[in-house]
C-alpha cells in the first residue's frame, strides 16, 4: 500500500485523526508510572486506553487489507477487551500489571496504527460503506475512551495521599448562587424517541419508535452540592426507608456517607477533582454518585428521577450545547441563569429511571461488532445528556450510557422529575 501525498483529506479522515491526536493530548500530562498503574477493577490505565483504542482499528479494519502485518501479535490478547467473539483476553482487573509492553512501545503502536490508517484513506477505502461505517464506529469508541481516560486517572490520583493534580487549575467563572430551582411541564402524548437522520449513532439508539407518555415535569437544571448537603445534614444516608433495598445493602456495607471523592479537608468538605483537592463549591452540580444515591435523594426531596424517554422527549428539540471536553475546566459548573431547561448536555450524566433494555425489533449485529452494545442490556441503568468530560461533538439526545446502579466513578449527578399536575 503506499499514501498519495498530493491525496486531499476527506471529512471522516480529518476527523479520526483530530481524535486521534487529542487522545495522545489527554495523556501529555502524565507520566509512564501515571499511565501503567490501575486503581480499581472497573477503571483501566491509561496507557491500556491508548492501546485498546488502536486494537479496535487494528482488528476491525486493518486486518482486513491485504498485506497488512499486525504490529505485535501478543497485543491482540493485551488489548481486547471484551470481544470474546475475536479471541481470548487479559483479564480486566489485572490491566495495571501489564508493566509491558512500555508507553513507549504503545506509542509506537499508535503511530503504526495510524499509518495503516492513512493508507487505507489514500487507497480509497473510504470509497467502501462498510470501512467507512468501522471507521466511524472506531472514532466514537475512541471518543468514549478519552472520557474514561480521565475519569479513571481521577480515581488513581484520588488513591493517592498527595493528592496529585492531572493539569493545573483553570480560572474558573467567578461563584455564583445556582439559579432557583423550577420545574419545567412537558406534554405527555405519542412520541418518537431513538435516533432519527443521517447522522451516526450507536445501534443501541436504534430502532426509532413511538412510546406514550403521561405529562411530566422536569427540573430546569440539575440537583447541586449545596442541595446534596442538605440531603445529607436531613440524614439522608442514615435512613433506610429512602433507600431500595439494594442502595441501603450497597451503603452499609461499603460505609458511604458522601458522594465518592468528597472528603473533610482542614475542616471543611472537599472534593477531589482533575485539578486536585478543591472545596465543594455549593452551586456546582452534585456529581460521582450511585444510582442509588441519585434515586435515595428523589425520594428525600418528594420527586422522582425522569425516565429516559421522559429526558429524550425533554431534550429533543434543545441544541447538544454545555459544559464538555474542550471547555477550560475539567469540573461541573454551576448552571447559567435563564429560563427553562439547562445542562441539559454536558456538566454531568444524568441517572434515569429506566433499565438499559433494547428498543422494541432491536436487533443485534452480526459478527463480533455485534457484542459492542448489546450484550450488556441487562442489570444497568440508563444515563443521558454528557458530562465534563464528554468529548464536544459525541453526544445527542438520543444517545444512552449505562452503568450498574453501584458505579460512582463517572461524573454522575441527577435531575430531578415528577408528574404533570
Amino acid at each position: 500500500m503506499t499514501i498519495s501525498a498530493q491525496a486531499a483529506e476527506s471529512q471522516l479522515e480529518r476527523r479520526l485523526f483530530a481524535t486521534r491526536r487529542l487522545s495522545l493530548e489527554l495523556a501529555e500530562p502524565l507520566t509512564p508510572e501515571d499511565q501503567t498503574a490501575q486503581a480499581m477493577d472497573d477503571a483501566s490505565p491509561t496507557k491500556w486506553h491508548l492501546a485498546h483504542t488502536s486494537w479496535l482499528f487494528e482488528t476491525f479494519i486493518l486486518a482486513r487489507c491485504e498485506g497488512y502485518q499486525r504490529f505485535d501479535e501478543r497485543f491482540a490478547r493485551l488489548f481486547n477487551s471484551y470481544y470474546d467473539s475475536v479471541g481470548p483476553r487479559h483479564p480486566r482487573p489485572q490491566r495495571g500489571l501489564l508493566t509491558r509492553p512500555t508507553c513507549e512501545e504503545v506509542f509506537a503502536y499508535r503511530a503504526y496504527v495510524d499509518a495503516g490508517l492513512r493508507e487505507v484513506f489514500a487507497e480509497g477505502g473510504e470509497g467502501d460503506p462498510e470501512i467507512t461505517r468501522l471507521i466511524e464506529l472506531g472514532l466514537q469508541h475512541e471518543q468514549q475512551h478519552q472520557e474514561l481516560m480521565l475519569t479513571d486517572i481521577l480515581n488513581l490520583f484520588a488513591h493517592n495521599p498527595t493528592r496529585p493534580r492531572y493539569r493545573a487549575a483553570h480560572e474558573a467563572p467567578a461563584q455564583v448562587a445556582a439559579p432557583l430551582l423550577d420545574f419545567v411541564a412537558l406534554v405527555g402524548g405519542v412520541h418518537e424517541v431513538g435516533h432519527r437522520g443521517a447522522g451516526f449513532c450507536f445501534d443501541n439508539e436504534t430502532p426509532r419508535h413511538k412510546v406514550f407518555v403521561d405529562d411530566f415535569r422536569l427540573a430546569t437544571r440539575a440537583v447541586t452540592n449545596g442541595e446534596w448537603l442538605e440531603f445529607m445534614a436531613d440524614g439522608g444516608y442514615r435512613r433506610p426507608t429512602l433507600w431500595l433495598s439494594d442502595g441501603w445493602a450497597f451503603i452499609q456495607r461499603e460505609g458511604i456517607t458522601a458522594p465518592l471523592y468528597w472528603e473533610k479537608h482542614e475542616g471543611l468538605r472537599a472534593q477531589m477533582m482533575l485539578d486536585g483537592l478543591q472545596p465543594v463549591e455549593p452551586s456546582a452540580p452534585v456529581c460521582h454518585l450511585s444510582f442509588y444515591e441519585a434515586d435515595a435523594y428523589a425520594r428525600w426531596a418528594g420527586k422522582r428521577l425522569p425516565t429516559e424517554v421522559e429526558w429524550e422527549v425533554a431534550a429533543g428539540g434543545l441544541p447538544v450545547e454545555g459544559n464538555m471536553l474542550g471547555a477550560a475546566v475539567l469540573r461541573p459548573l454551576p448552571a447559567a441563569a435563564g429560563q427553562g431547561l439547562s445542562q441539559m448536555f454536558g456538566d454531568v450524566w444524568e441517572w434515569t429511571a429506566s433499565a438499559y433494555l433494547p428498543y422494541p425489533h432491536f436487533r443485534v449485529a452480526p459478527g463480533a461488532v455485534g457484542e459492542y452494545n448489546g450484550k450488556f442490556m441487562v442489570n444497568q441503568q440508563v444515563l443521558k445528556g454528557g458530562s465534563c468530560v464528554t468529548p464536544q461533538g459525541h453526544v445527542r439526545a438520543s444517545y444512552r450510557n449505562f452503568f450498574y446502579p453501584h458505579q460512582r466513578w463517572q461524573f454522575t449527578g441527577l435531575r430531578l422529575a415528577d408528574d404533570g399536575a
